[in-house]
C-alpha cells in the first residue's frame, strides 16, 4: 500500500470528509438535545410560577375593581416569563453562575465538535497532498476548506465567549454545505489553471474562506438575535406570540436562558467587523491578482462585481449601526442579507454565470 499515491490519498481524503460529516451529525443532535433541555427547564419554571399566580388571589380578597382571574393572569404573565436564570441553571443540575450551563449534551456537543474538526482537518490536508497544491482550486476544495475555517473560528470563538448555544446552527450549517459539496461538486483531483499558478492563491482564497467564517458565525448570531429582540417584545408588551410560522420559532423557549438581543447584536457586529476587514483584504488582494495574471486590476467580472456587493453591504451594514443608530432587528436583517449575498456568490455565480473566475472545475 503506497500512501503517497495520489489516488489512494483522494480516496482516504474522502473517506475522512464522510467521516467528518457522521460524527457533525452527532455533535448537532447534541447540541440540539441541550436546546430542548432547556426548553423544558423554561417550560416548568413558568408552569410553576402560573400555579403560584393562579393560587395568589385565593389566599386573600382581591381588592375593589380588580380585574377577573383570566386577566390577572394576563397582567402577571410578562413579569413571570422574564428570564430566572438561576433557576433554569438549578433544574438544569448546572452552576448558577453560568447562564449557558454545563450540561453533559453540551460537553458531549462540544467533544464531538472538535472530533470532526481534526477528522475534517486531516481531510482537507489528505485532497492537498493529493492534489500537490493547497486545496482550494475548486467549488469541491473551497467548501472542504471554507467549512473547515468556520468551524475553527467557531472553535476558537468559544475559548473566550461561551457561544455553545450556536452549535446546532454551526454544525448544521457545516453538515449542509459539505454535503452538497460532496454530492455535487465533487472533481477529481485536477492541476491548477495558469491563471491560478500563483502565490495569491494562498493568500487571497484563504482571507476570503475566513471572512466566511466570521460572515457565518455573524450570520448565526443575527438570526438567534432577530428571535431573541421579537421574544424580548412579547415579554414586555404582555402578549402571547402571533400563530403561524414565525410564531413556532417564538416559542421556542430555551431563548429565555440565553444573553439578550443587545448582547448577541454587539457580538455579531465585532464578529463582523473582523470578517468585513479580511473581506477588504480579500477585495484588494484580487485585485493586485488580476492585474498580474489578466493585466488589469478591475475588469466588472460577475465574481468581482458580486465580491465588491457583499463589501458594500457589509459597510452599509457597520456605517449604518455605526453613525445612524441602526439597533435591533433592522442591523440584524443586514448582515444576514450579506451572508446570503456570500452564500450566493459561491453556490450561484460559481456554477451558473460564466467569467474569467470560472473555477468551479465542473
Amino acid at each position: 500500500m503506497n500512501l503517497t499515491d495520489p489516488a489512494l490519498l483522494n480516496t482516504y481524503s474522502l473517506y475522512a470528509l464522510y467521516s467528518a460529516m457522521a460524527v457533525y451529525a452527532l455533535a448537532f443532535i447534541a447540541f440540539a438535545v441541550d436546546l430542548a433541555r432547556r426548553s423544558s427547564a423554561v417550560d416548568a419554571i413558568e408552569a410553576a410560577d402560573l400555579v403560584e399566580a393562579d393560587a395568589a388571589p385565593a389566599a386573600g380578597a382581591a381588592p375593589a375593581g380588580a380585574a377577573s382571574a383570566g386577566s390577572t393572569r394576563t397582567l402577571e404573565r410578562p413579569a413571570l416569563k422574564q428570564p430566572v436564570l438561576s433557576r433554569i441553571s438549578a433544574r438544569m443540575d448546572n452552576d448558577a453562575a453560568l447562564p449557558y450551563g454545563r450540561s453533559s449534551s453540551l460537553r458531549v456537543g462540544v467533544a464531538l465538535t472538535v472530533l470532526a474538526w481534526a477528522v475534517h482537518l486531516a481531510a482537507t490536508i489528505m485532497r492537498g497532498f493529493a492534489a500537490d497544491r493547497v486545496p482550494w482550486a475548486n467549488m469541491y476544495e473551497f467548501a472542504m476548506t471554507g467549512t473547515l475555517l468556520i468551524m475553527t473560528v467557531f472553535l476558537i470563538v468559544l475559548i473566550r465567549s461561551d457561544l455553545r448555544f450556536l452549535g446546532t446552527f454551526v454544525t448544521g450549517l457545516v453538515l449542509v454545505l459539505l454535503g452538497i459539496a460532496a454530492l455535487q461538486f465533487y472533481v477529481e483531483v485536477a492541476p491548477l489553471p495558469p491563471a491560478l499558478q500563483s502565490a495569491w492563491l494562498v493568500i487571497h482564497v484563504f482571507v476570503a474562506s475566513l471572512a466566511t467564517g466570521m460572515f457565518a458565525l455573524g450570520f448565526a448570531l443575527s438570526t438567534v438575535q432577530l428571535l431573541q429582540f421579537r421574544r424580548e417584545n412579547h415579554v414586555i408588551e404582555g402578549t402571547a406570540a402571533p400563530r403561524g410560522a414565525v410564531a413556532s420559532a417564538l416559542r421556542l423557549h430555551f431563548l429565555a436562558t440565553l444573553p439578550s438581543s443587545a448582547t448577541l447584536e454587539n457580538l455579531a457586529y465585532r464578529i463582523t467587523i473582523i470578517g468585513f476587514i479580511l473581506w477588504t483584504f480579500t477585495l484588494m488582494a484580487g485585485s493586485i491578482w488580476a492585474e498580474q495574471a489578466w493585466g488589469r486590476y478591475w475588469g466588472w467580472d460577475t465574481k468581482e462585481v458580486w465580491t465588491f456587493i457583499i463589501w458594500v453591504i457589509y459597510a452599509g451594514y457597520i456605517h449604518a449601526r455605526a453613525t445612524r443608530g441602526w439597533r435591533g432587528s433592522r442591523s440584524a436583517w443586514l448582515a444576514i442579507i450579506g451572508f446570503s449575498a456570500v452564500m450566493f456568490n459561491f453556490g450561484i455565480v460559481n456554477v451558473f454565470f460564466k467569467g474569467l473566475h470560472a473555477y468551479s472545475g465542473l
